[in-house]
């Protein structure tokens, strides 16, 4: 049963929330920062989803930040193009507001200083989605940092998307792991526990702010608060 390595996911995981009212709240934000420039609010989340659902169809050929702006720019033409660094100021500025629409556990950072305590390897497998910038404010609202992990996955350097086995397939071998060693740790039975046992990767679904949409059986998955995932890990560490 022996692990080396873990796989954090991020929201809803190490950092809670509710994932629809803070892509709610946060798309609020961006609308309205994107307002003055003429951008209709509705059309530009419909957008921006378009934009995130040629990311999760990512097939490893190009990066995810290059599907993404693909998309929106045949949305928006050269305007995509020229707002494109008002945007990526948004995320680098503005989006630390976006606090406000996630929670805290300090149960998630002494659980990744458990794993490096037993001498496991910390990674974070959270949905590509988003730029570093905004990947990295995220992970500091969890009481942690990207040093913390040996790889943290963001639309910079990633080609796929949960739930796509082959996301974590790219990490296995991006970090020469073997799936029979590793853990994933996440909150959505299918994104993070279905989809990572499709690359042959074990799970442990944490509990707090789970995401069921199946309504699937999970008595047989292991899962928990961060108590029992921290058992969870000692065992399988030794």
């Amino acid at each position: 049963m022996g692990i080396t390595t873990v796989m954090f996911d991020l929201d809803g995981t190490l950092l809670p929330m509710d994932n629809d009212e803070f892509t709610r709240g946060y798309f609020k934000m961006l609308a309205a920062k994107l307002a003055p420039r003429g951008y209709e609010a509705g059309a530009l989340v419909d957008n921006i989803w378009a934009g995130v659902a040629a990311m999760v169809k990512n097939d490893g050929t190009r990066l995810n930040r290059e599907a993404f702006w693909d998309c929106f720019g045949r949305a928006y033409g050269g305007r995509s193009v020229e707002d494109r660094p008002l945007i990526e100021e948004f995320y680098a500025v503005d989006f630390k507001a976006a606090r406000r629409f996630a929670g805290y556990n300090p149960a998630a950072a002494e659980t990744v200083a458990l794993v490096k305590s037993l001498s496991l390897r910390a990674v974070l497998a959270t949905n590509p989605l988003f730029p570093a910038i905004a990947t990295e404010t995220r992970i500091a609202w969890a009481g942690l940092s990207a040093d913390s992990f040996e790889l943290v996955t963001t639309y910079d350097n990633t080609s796929w998307c949960k739930p796509n086995p082959g996301y974590y397939l790219d990490i296995l071998s991006r970090l020469g792991l073997d799936a029979g060693d590793c853990l994933m740790v996440g909150n959505d039975v299918d994104e993070d526990i279905l989809a990572a046992a499709g690359a042959g990767i074990r799970g442990f679904l944490l509990t707090d702010c789970l995401i069921n949409r199946a309504g699937r059986d999970i008595s047989a998955i292991p899962h928990g608060g961060f108590g029992e995932l921290r058992e969870y890990i000692i065992k399988a560490a030794q």
